[in-house]
């Protein structure tokens, strides 16, 4: 991806097992993802 690309539409689980859709976190503002490696991994 890069610096203003689209997303298409997903849905993922949250912290708390809660099901979030990214078309709803865009109504509230912005939205930014974080993703890392597994603990204990040498990622």
């Amino acid at each position: 991806m890069r610096i203003g690309d689209r997303v298409p539409d997903f849905e993922a689980t949250d912290q708390h097992g809660n099901t979030v859709v990214l078309r709803d976190l865009l109504k509230v503002g912005p939205v930014v993802m974080y993703f890392y490696p597994k603990a204990m991994t040498a990622g």
